[in-house]
C-alpha cells in the first residue's frame, strides 16, 4: 500500500516531487496528491501529481466550486475539509507525509488527525518549531521543522526533505514489535497527573495482568487522545481518575478539555469509572502569566513553567454540576467514585490545597447532578485519592462493570 505525499504543487511541486522520488527510491509506493487551491489545477509540477486538486475538491460536501473560490483563506479551509473527506474514503493508506508553511500545514493536518492512531503521519513544516498543538491535536502526527522555507531545493532543504522521506518510508515499511501477549489484552485508558500518580500506578499494577493499560497525561490533549481512541473502537474501557481538564476548561487554565469531554464514553458505552483527580487546581504558566483576576488567589509554583491555583467552593460546585450533567447522559456501565479525604497530593492535611469545604461543594454537586440507574451510580469513600485502598476500589469497580458489559 502507498504513502500519500500531500501539498500544493502550484507552489511546492519541486519539493513534493523530490520527496515522492526519494520514497520510491526506498522501494515504497508513493502517491502524490496536489492540494493547490487556484481557480485551475495550478501550474504543473516537475512530475504530474497522481491525484489532482479537482479530484480532492470534488469530495467537499458542496462540490469543487466551494473550494475554488478565488479567496485564499476560504479556499484553504474548504480544501482542508475536502482533503479530510478524501483521505477518509481511501482504504490503501500506509502512511502520509505533508509539506507546507502555515497555510499548507493547516490544510493537511486535519486529514492526518482523522486517520487512526498508528498510521504513520509526518508533517514537514515551517511552523514546526513553534506551538504545534492546533495542528497535532490528539493525534500522533510527527512534526519536522523544515529549517529553510519550503521554497526550492538547496543544500539544506534537500537533506531535511530526504530525511523526512526516508523516515516516513521506514515507518510505513516496519511493523512495531509484538512484546509478550499484549495484543491478547483489551486496552484500558487511565488519566493521570503528577499529583494522582500513586493512584494510577497502583491501578496499573492491579490490572496489568488482564488489561493493556494506556496512561494519558491529563493536559487537555491527553484526555482528547484517550477519547479519540475510545471513539475509534481501540479502547475497551476507561478509568478516568484525573478529570482536572474540566477545571482548566471552566476557569481558563492552560490544559483545558473541550465541550465534548466524556462524549466518547457516552457514544460508545464502554465501561467507565470516573473520579475527581486534581479538581482542586487550575493550571497556568509561569507565575507572571497568571491572569490578573486570579493574582490574589492561593497559588502554588509547581515548577518554573507551571503555576497551580486552588479552586474555591463556588468553582468546585460549578465543576461538579458540569461533569455530572455530562456523565448523566452516559447510558453504559459507569461508576463515579468520590475520594472524600482529598483529590490530589496537594489536597491532604498539611498540604497547601487542603480545603474540605471546597471538596464538599464538589462532591455534593456531583452527587446531586448524577441520577442513579441500573448501570450508573455514585460511590463515596472516606479515603484520599492516593490511598492504596482507593486505587484498589477503582480497579475493583472497573472489573465489576467490565465483567457485566
Amino acid at each position: 500500500m502507498p504513502i500519500y505525499v500531500a501539498g500544493t504543487c502550484d507552489t511546492k511541486g519541486l519539493e513534493l516531487t523530490y520527496v515522492t522520488r526519494v520514497i520510491r527510491g526506498q522501494g515504497v509506493e508513493a502517491v502524490l496528491v496536489d492540494l493547490s487551491t487556484g481557480a485551475t489545477d495550478g501550474k504543473p509540477p516537475v512530475e504530474a501529481a497522481n491525484v489532482s486538486p479537482g479530484t480532492v475538491a470534488a469530495c467537499h460536501p458542496n462540490g469543487a466550486a466551494a473550494v475554488f473560490t478565488g479567496d485564499r483563506g476560504s479556499a484553504i479551509a474548504a480544501m482542508a475539509e475536502a482533503f479530510e473527506r478524501f483521505i477518509a474514503s481511501r482504504k490503501d493508506i500506509t502512511g502520509i507525509i505533508g509539506l507546507g508553511g502555515s497555510g499548507g500545514t493547516a490544510l493537511i493536518a486535519p486529514a492526518m488527525r482523522a486517520l487512526p492512531v498508528g498510521v504513520p503521519k509526518l508533517m514537514v513544516s515551517t511552523v514546526a518549531s513553534g506551538n504545534v498543538a492546533p495542528y497535532v491535536g490528539p493525534s500522533d502526527i510527527a512534526m519536522m521543522y523544515s529549517v529553510t522555507d519550503i521554497a526550492g531545493l538547496n543544500r539544506i532543504s534537500r537533506v531535511v526533505l530526504a530525511n523526512a522521506a526516508r523516515a516516513i518510508a521506514g515507518m510505513a515499511a516496519s511493523s512495531p514489535p509484538v512484546e509478550g501477549s499484549v495484543h491478547d489484552k483489551l486496552s484500558l485508558g487511565i488519566t493521570m497527573f503528577g499529583v494522582t500518580t500513586p493512584c494510577v500506578t497502583r491501578i496499573g499494577q492491579r490490572l496489568a495482568g488482564d488489561w493493556d493499560c494506556l496512561v494519558f497525561h491529563a493536559t487537555g490533549t491527553g484526555g482528547q487522545s484517550m477519547e479519540k481512541l475510545v471513539d475509534s473502537g481501540l479502547m475497551a474501557g476507561v478509568i478516568d481518575v484525573t478529570t482536572t481538564e474540566a477545571a482548566d476548561f471552566l476557569m481558563g487554565g492552560i490544559f483545558p478539555c473541550c465541550e465534548d469531554r466524556f462524549g466518547a464514553v457516552r457514544r460508545t458505552r464502554v465501561p467507565c469509572v470516573v473520579s475527581c483527580g486534581a479538581l482542586d487546581m487550575v493550571n497556568f504558566g509561569a507565575m507572571e502569566t497568571v491572569p490578573e483576576r486570579y493574582r490574589h488567589r492561593l497559588l502554588y509554583r509547581h515548577n518554573p513553567q507551571v503555576t497551580l491555583m486552588r479552586t474555591t467552593p463556588e468553582e468546585n460546585a460549578r465543576m461538579g454540576s458540569w461533569i455530572a450533567e455530562r456523565l448523566d447522559r452516559c447510558e453504559g456501565p459507569l461508576r463515579l467514585v468520590i475520594p472524600e479525604r482529598g483529590v490530589s497530593a496537594l489536597d491532604a492535611p498539611g498540604q497547601p490545597f487542603y480545603d474540605p469545604a471546597a471538596d464538599a461543594a464538589l462532591f455534593s454537586a456531583l452527587e446531586a447532578g448524577l441520577r442513579p440507574t441500573a448501570n450508573r451510580r455514585v460511590v463515596r469513600m472516606p479515603l484520599h485519592i492516593n490511598n492504596d485502598a482507593f486505587a484498589a476500589a477503582l480497579a475493583s469497580h472497573f472489573m465489576e462493570i467490565a465483567g457485566d458489559a
